[in-house]
């Protein structure tokens, strides 16, 4: 992917390490960004049994997915900016403790405020380690690795949005939903320890400035690429969000088969991450609307077909591969926009996925509380629909994509 090449190509050149070690390091950033993934989207499969433990809507719970995401979004830009001169292994590990402690609050809050403080704390991290780890495998392994192993870094990203939330509603519906953070948390701690034993020390290097990601801005190619990923990942997660209220509502669901049903979703989740990755870098327009047009058929056709079981599990099949290549599908139009700027690339790439995530979840809880789960599934519907015609509109004014490095 060139994402790979274009991230690592004024990067320093790694110390003298054994391979082993090496791969340990670059391990450990992958499971830090999988951390930071599955803590994000948590609550979305416990988003239920959390509401009612404080007797909050799920309107109102869904504030747990717009807390980080929002400021996730200010961080990322701000961090890369302002730490630019600091140890690189230094930020990584107090962003890591950062998030272990945001997990054990989670766990241990005696008010759904502090739950909230919780993703506060997630949502620094989440901009702060990303925006930092994202351009770290050409210092970590040597140069003829560094494009496999920072394809080893980004799956973290498909992995854990497809897998945390099943997993964390299974461990939630077993031994409660504090259980679940209560395990993230002691997971987080030892990807900390592992990081604190493989890295080496990283001195910092030139820095991604404010001013570099304003210029991006002015580029058209980057200005679609804000607007496609905003539109999807509004659709997506305005409506996934609330995908367990409508599962119970709706099709009527116990709590157990959720869990399997989130499953299933996952694993056509990873599918589907592996697909687009294989097409986007030929066909990227086509692989990305292709992946919103799924998403809006998946979600104007759940309130129809989705009161059956059958017809439920068959739209979550297509709605997992569709979602599993939007990241990669966003991040490879960022990078193509702007090949000569990788890390800028990742941080608008960052920032805007996760101002949206936080968006959709917002207005998805909003309607929801005025309206229906299965109000929420046609408005995402629409969403992606725009998505649609705006790629196809790119592709209609004939915009080249610049030759990635």
């Amino acid at each position: 992917m060139s994402t790979a090449t274009t991230t690592s190509a004024r990067s320093p050149a790694p110390p003298d390490r054994s391979p082993l070690i090496s791969w340990l390091a670059v391990i450990s950033v992958t499971l830090g960004i999988f951390s930071i993934v599955t803590t994000e989207i948590l609550p979305i499969g416990l988003l239920t049994s959390i509401g009612a433990s404080f007797t909050v809507s799920d309107g109102m719970a869904g504030l747990m997915m717009t807390m980080p995401g929002f400021l996730a979004a200010v961080s990322a830009p701000l961090v890369t900016a302002a730490t630019g001169r600091i140890d690189r292994r230094t930020m990584l590990a107090v962003f890591i403790l950062l998030l272990a402690l945001a997990n054990f609050l989670a766990a241990a809050a005696s008010s759904y405020w502090l739950v909230l403080v919780s993703r506060v704390m997630v949502g620094i991290t989440i901009g702060g380690f990303w925006s930092i780890g994202a351009g770290l495998a050409a210092q970590l392994v040597p140069a003829a690795s560094v494009g496999r192993a920072t394809s080893v870094i980004f799956s973290a990203v498909p992995l854990g949005s497809v897998l945390g939330v099943p997993l964390g509603t299974f461990i939630g519906d077993t031994a409660g939903w504090r259980t679940a953070f209560l395990v993230m948390g002691g997971f987080t701690l030892a990807v900390l320890a592992l990081l604190l034993l493989a890295v080496p020390p990283l001195p910092a290097h030139q820095a991604t400035r404010l001013h570099v990601l304003t210029t991006m801005l002015r580029n058209t190619n980057t200005r679609y690429a804000l607007v496609t990923t905003f539109l999807v990942v509004l659709a997506h997660f305005g409506t996934y969000t609330y995908v367990t209220p409508f599962l119970e509502q709706v099709t009527h669901v116990s709590t157990g088969l959720i869990t399997v049903y989130l499953l299933v979703y996952g694993a056509a989740g990873i599918a589907g991450n592996f697909l687009g990755g294989s097409t986007v870098g030929r066909h990227p327009r086509a692989t990305f609307a292709t992946a919103a047009a799924l998403i809006a058929a998946a979600t104007f056709l759940l309130p129809v077909l989705g009161r059956s079981d059958a017809g439920a599990v068959a739209l979550l099949i297509v709605w997992g591969l569709a979602y599993g290549a939007v990241p990669v599908c966003s991040q490879t139009w960022f990078s193509k926009a702007a090949p000569g700027s990788p890390e800028a690339s990742s941080v608008l790439f960052t920032a805007s996925f996760q101002a949206t995530i936080s968006l959709g979840a917002l207005v998805g809880g909003a309607v929801l509380d005025r309206s229906s789960p299965s109000t929420v599934m046609v408005l995402g519907g629409l969403a992606a629909t725009l998505m649609v015609l705006a790629a196809w509109t790119h592709h209609a004014r004939k915009h080249t994509w610049p030759r990635a490095t």
